[in-house]
């Protein structure tokens, strides 16, 4: 197996980090229900992207454009990480993960505009799903490309323990994705204040007695994200139990219980601070960092458990 390019390595990790800013963004962006402040695209009013004049970048335009600039830049990296990965990397499932990269951001870009210029909520919330999706790859490229990938087991841990949890973490991956599309669903209906009260009803049940979409897709969001700590809880104590010791398991899995708790905190405030946006920006990303962990976890258990795919452990 060739050896790591450090240097490669470090870009992947740079495009991650710019993925998840780029998130951060687009959350704020709607947060403050920002998405229609640029009327067009792939101009801004009438004018080139790139050379907006200064008298526009004022409030909820400029959080738009920012946005716009922000997620041209990561397309230029994903060039860059393409091109570096065709000339330095032999492994032919990362090359398409390279190319995959490429036409996801490509497919972002075009789906950003369609909110726009369909003036379109479910293009909106696709886009937002989307985001997350890519953020994922950009996780499994930098996985792929780091030193760490062919590093064996520390700690004496059998990779044949590993499968008990292996199938387990990829539920989580699924059930805080769907919790992710719940929760896209929701903001985009404006649904965030549709239960005004937390944990518990207005009238003090747990069950909502009247019921429309905007208050069922804010129920049923709360509801799976109790299955999503549930799994997670399951998942942390096997993973603790299994890993032996090996810091590429039992950090981002202990990082990522830590996170689930601050991600049920911050829904409460949401509701508690009347939607301020602070927290409410902070729910999307934090959640979007849930799934990089859990997904994280999930990749490294499917490497981890093929014995016959790692060098030999050591003592």
């Amino acid at each position: 197996m060739q050896p790591a390019n450090l240097w490669l390595s470090r870009y992947a990790k740079l495009v991650v980090i710019v993925t998840l800013a780029l998130i951060t963004v687009g959350g704020t962006v709607t947060t403050h229900k920002a998405g229609l402040a640029v009327p067009d695209w792939p101009t801004s009013f009438g004018h080139n992207m790139f050379a907006l004049p200064w008298e526009y970048w004022e409030g909820d335009a400029l959080l738009e454009h920012s946005h716009r600039l922000l997620g041209s830049v990561l397309g230029m990296l994903i060039i860059g990480l393409l091109i570096w990965v065709l000339k330095a990397e032999a492994r032919p499932w990362v090359r398409k993960l390279a190319w995959a990269s490429l036409v996801l951001v490509i497919a972002q870009g075009i789906m950003g505009g369609k909110r726009v210029t369909d003036i379109s909520v479910e293009w909106a919330i696709i886009h937002g799903c989307t985001a997350q999706a890519f953020f994922c790859l950009t996780i499994l490229i930098a996985l792929a490309l780091s030193p760490e990938w062919t590093r064996p087991l520390t700690g004496g841990v059998n990779p044949q323990a590993i499968k008990g949890w292996k199938t387990l973490a990829w539920v989580g991956v699924a059930a805080i994705f769907i919790q992710l599309i719940l929760g896209a669903v929701m903001r985009h209906l404006d649904a965030g204040l549709a239960i005004p009260t937390f944990p518990l009803m207005p009238d003090g049940s747990f069950f909502p007695k009247v019921h429309d979409a905007r208050i069922d897709i804010h129920f049923t969001h709360r509801l799976w994200a109790v299955v999503v700590t549930g799994i997670v809880a399951v998942l942390v104590a096997k993973v603790m139990h299994l890993s032996g010791g090996d810091r590429r398991l039992s950090r981002p899995s202990l990082t990522l219980a830590a996170l689930v708790i601050t991600q049920i905190a911050l829904g409460a405030s949401i509701i508690r601070t009347t939607r301020a946006p602070h927290p409410t920006t902070l729910h999307v990303v934090n959640g979007a960092i849930v799934l990089g962990l859990c997904f994280m976890l999930a990749v490294r258990a499917n490497r981890f458990s093929k014995a016959e795919t790692l060098p030999p452990q050591q003592s």
